[in-house]
């Protein structure tokens, strides 16, 4: 019946926006690399002593607690306090255990024993009872003011020490993050109590899925409060993403705005991360070895051997963790590094006067200097490339100052150097440096170890290549091509019109050599530089490889800079790169960006579809199906238009104080532009998915019923089409009257699903009744003349709008199919804060604050009515015209403000569902 109702064009059309999606959701989810992040894992069983919190603050916070990690001996001897060492609080995120503190805790207790506990850290983590804050806000500032109260409490347990601290480093996991930033906007919170922060995973910009206005508000009370507040803020700030793996919370979330006053914030996806280079899920970013290593390492650096603790310079801090995670020179961190060094002791001094050179270190007894004369070099090149395969942290590059053929004393370069997974580069423009008379290339002695150390001289030009990247309509049918036929070491590829984040590549690199036997490692850097959102490809050579090419954040409208694919290749290969369009990969930033306002498009469609309905039944007497409706109203220019033309207006001011006049909210389309997500067509293919998704979630929805009744048919009696149409049945107050208790007295998600339940349970009884007499008219046709005759004679008296005929029954399931198709999404949007509250019903009976409690007063009764609602009851009604007419604006209305605000959407739907219930008084 269902898909009658849509010809095989449409029904091809649907068919092919699943595939879309389905590639979209395939990117999306599978479409990166495996997971390279180790496990790191506990050398002695892990233990979880519980802090005894103040009476008062453990009535006040009955499901919150607050733990110590130790292992073995260290956590014997600290289950008697005070503690000694340096305090972290560790803050799960969403859903997230307090026990995930183990592998960072694990991590440094064992850095502590390599130095003989010289300093140590003591890990505390917060117990929040697993809560869903990602999909419920309104425990975040309860959350908050608890992180407070235990940071006041850590504090205490160091009272008496030499070295007590006076304050804590937080290492917060999504959306624990959000709630250490938002410690400084508590009216009695003194930042000073907070030294260092690190988030991992955080969605700082915005909430994941705004499914509440709860999450909104606290979002925009933190953000605002650090943007106005940007001058006073000497928190330093690091906020790690997870990269491509993460698909809960896309790494663009995570990074924290950039301002001007405030310049102790950095952002990095661990992609970029030196010693780490993976990308990390949502849940490993918290137990992957290589990111905690790199962790622990800044966290022992920026001790102040002074205090004990962790530093107060705000400089220092910085310097170590960009030392750690962003640009790490193959050096352990120094505060203040020596510049000139001294090249002394017995070593030998080799001048070097060629542009290429290479030099295989193997069991050397004797340290050996190579010395480049830059003068003669100067005059044919721009630029010096030098590169080592010994990865061990001591100085290997010098420049000296007017010498002739050796120096005593020379500029420590070590530190210009890039740390890579296999070898350790420098690059230097010789103009930079116009002082320097010689490069010194610096081989110690070494037993049973091999590297290679390569240096060359080129010009500028001939290592850096255009590569302008395909169109964005070219589906990957065109790809366009470069070949590196000289025989250098470093290329940089620009990759030119390159910086929207709705474009994506596949660049496939192919190398082949000649004359080598043994295999050769390349690497391939994609080298974004308006963010720290790096990636790196290691391949064995010859070889093919594909590299996945997309951004996380797009380019600022004022920065001028070029996407570069940075290859650090071999000598004796030669390399083609070539780059075409992945539209797969486009409709997955599509998915990634854009796949939270769903929701909003689907209702939009399924709002259309209904208006359609409403106005068939006024204009011609009867329903027409749900499938037939959707194909012929829900249309894009009957939304977008609008929505275009409004976001066009609000950039005239006149228009501006006209809309701020009206208190009417920002446009969601704006809020998407100021975050660099407006693709071209979004809003036309999130349309047309929502389109899709409506028609698959009726026919779904239809089916469903169809087998329900069928179900209540084989279990009972078979029942028959009501004999009357009373709109109000004498159990009905009742039933909606508690059901409002119900929402006031314990959750308002709740009594919506109860009242939905309710309401299916109608539609199911109603298509169990009509097909009970369909079948009882295919058995006995002469009593279905007789049945005929009946229901026309009923037609001409005048008792005959209490009387059901089986084409009103028909009439009224397609209507109400729609209805369901609506209240569903209603449901699905309310069942976070209904799964919360189940969650934590031993604690608490009645959720407060309940973000649905006052959509559940207006719901309630309108759906009890619905659900005894016939079109024959209502097709004479007043009002019945302009209802039919409301669905269109509100359709605009649902794309226009709730596209990022999905909590906006029911308070769309529920309108022409009130007016539809009136129709039955009016």
């Amino acid at each position: 019946m269902f898909l009658h109702s849509v010809n095989l064009w449409n029904l091809a059309f649907y068919a092919l926006m699943v595939f879309m999606a389905t590639l979209g959701l395939w990117d999306v989810f599978f479409g990166f690399e495996e997971n390279k992040c180790s496990m790191s894992y506990m050398f002695e069983y892990p233990e979880y002593q519980k802090i005894e919190l103040p009476k008062k603050l453990a009535k006040r916070y009955p499901a919150y607690e607050l733990y110590l990690y130790g292992e073995g001996s260290y956590a014997e001897e600290h289950k008697v306090l005070p503690l000694t060492g340096i305090p972290v609080l560790f803050l799960p995120g969403n859903a997230g255990s307090y026990k995930q503190v183990r592998s960072i805790g694990s991590i440094a207790l064992r850095k502590a024993e390599d130095i003989d506990f010289k300093y140590h850290f003591d890990f505390f983590s917060v117990n929040f009872n697993e809560e869903l804050v990602a999909l419920y806000g309104g425990s975040l500032q309860k959350q908050t003011k608890f992180v407070h109260e235990c940071i006041k409490t850590i504090l205490k347990l160091y009272k008496g020490q030499e070295f007590a601290p006076k304050s804590v480093a937080i290492i917060g996991h999504s959306m624990g993050g959000l709630v250490a930033r938002a410690l400084l906007t508590l009216k009695n919170f003194k930042q000073d109590l907070i030294n260092l922060l690190i988030t991992q995973a955080t969605p700082h910009v915005a909430p994941v899925m705004p499914l509440d206005r709860f999450i909104t508000d606290f979002y925009m009370t933190v953000n605002n409060y650090w943007i106005l507040n940007a001058r006073h803020i000497n928190l330093t700030t690091l906020s790690v993403a997870g990269g491509f793996r993460d698909y809960q919370v896309r790494s663009g979330l995570t990074f924290l705005p950039k301002l001007s006053h405030h310049t102790s914030a950095l952002s990095v996806v661990s992609s970029a991360v030196p010693k780490t280079w993976v990308s990390t899920d949502h849940l490993s970013i918290v137990w992957c070895k290589q990111l905690q290593l790199t962790t622990i390492r800044a966290f022992f650096d920026l001790i102040d051997a002074d205090t004990k603790q962790i530093t107060q310079n705000p400089k220092k801090k910085l310097s170590v963790l960009n030392h750690h995670f962003i640009r790490h020179p193959a050096k352990h961190f120094e505060e203040n590094p020596s510049i000139i060094s001294d090249l002394t002791g017995t070593s030998m001094w080799v001048p070097v006067k060629v542009s290429k050179w290479t030099y295989v270190a193997y069991n050397e007894s004797d340290k050996i200097y190579f010395t480049f004369p830059l003068a003669n070099h100067r005059k044919i090149y721009t630029h010096v490339y030098c590169q080592s395969t010994m990865l061990d942290t001591n100085s290997w590059i010098f420049g000296c100052i007017n010498s002739t053929s050796m120096c005593r004393q020379g500029v420590d370069l070590s530190w210009k150097a890039e740390l890579l997974p296999t070898i350790k580069s420098l690059t230097l423009r010789l103009q930079d440096y116009p002082s320097l008379s010689h490069l010194v290339v610096y081989v110690p002695s070494i037993h049973g170890s091999k590297f290679v150390v390569d240096c060359e001289f080129f010009k500028k030009e001939t290592r850096s290549i255009q590569l302008p990247v395909t169109h964005l309509f070219s589906f990957g049918l065109s790809s366009r091509k470069v070949i590196l036929n000289t025989s250098g070491l470093f290329y940089n590829i620009e990759l030119l019109n390159f910086g929207q984040i709705y474009q994506a590549f596949k660049v496939n690199v192919v190398s082949k050599c000649s004359g080598v036997k043994e295999e050769i490692t390349s690497i391939y850097k994609l080298h974004i530089p308006w963010s720290y959102e790096d990636s790196l490809t290691i391949a064995q050579v010859p070889s093919s490889t594909e590299i996945s090419v997309k951004l996380h954040i797009a380019q600022p409208e004022n920065d001028s800079h070029v996407a570069l694919l940075k290859m650090y290749t071999s000598s004796d290969c030669q390399y083609e790169v070539t780059v075409k369009t992945s539209f797969s990969q486009i409709l997955g930033q599509v998915v990634r960006f854009h796949g939270g306002a769903l929701p909003a498009y689907v209702i939009s469609s399924i709002l259309l579809a209904y208006g359609g309905q409403l106005y068939s039944l006024f204009s011609t007497g009867h329903c027409l199906e749900y499938a037939a409706m959707l194909d012929k109203e829900a249309k894009p220019y009957k939304v977008d238009p609008f929505v275009i033309m409004v976001k066009f207006l609000l950039g005239y001011k006149w228009f501006k104080e006209f809309w701020d006049m009206l208190l009417l909210p920002e446009l969601d389309a704006i809020v998407l532009t100021s975050q660099s997500m407006c693709f071209p067509l979004v809003s036309l293919i999130l349309f047309l998915f929502g389109t899709c998704t409506a028609y698959w979630g009726g026919l779904l929805s239809s089916t469903s019923v169809r087998l329900l009744s069928s179900l209540w048919l084989t279990l009972k009696r078979p029942s028959e089409l009501p004999k009357d149409m009373k709109i109000i049945s004498p159990d009905l107050p009742i039933l909606t009257v508690v059901l409002i208790i119900v929402s006031w007295a314990t959750c308002g998600a709740f009594a919506i699903l109860l009242t939905y339940l309710y309401y299916v349970f109608k539609i199911v009884h109603l298509q169990a009744s009509l097909t009970t007499f369909k079948n009882s008219q295919t058995v006995n046709p002469k009593h279905s003349r007789r049945s005929e005759k009946k229901s026309n004679h009923h037609k001409d008296s005048p008792v005959y709008q209490l009387r059901l005929s089986a084409s009103d029954a028909e009439d009224s399931l397609r209507m109400h199919s729609t209805v369901i198709n609506l209240l569903t999404w209603i449901v699905l949007l309310s069942m976070p804060s209904l799964i919360y509250w189940l969650k934590n019903l031993r604690y608490y009976f009645k959720l407060n604050p309940d973000p649905c409690k006052p959509l559940a007063f207006i719901l309630i009764p309108t759906m009890a009515v619905l659900g005894n609602t016939y079109t024959a009851s209502i097709k004479s009604s007043k009002l019945l015209k302009t209802t039919s007419q409301f669905p269109l604006p509100l359709a605009v209305g649902v794309i226009a403000f709730g596209s990022a605000h999905l909590y906006r959407v029911p308070c769309f739907v529920f309108i022409p569902l009130l007016l539809h219930a009136l129709c039955n008084f009016m």
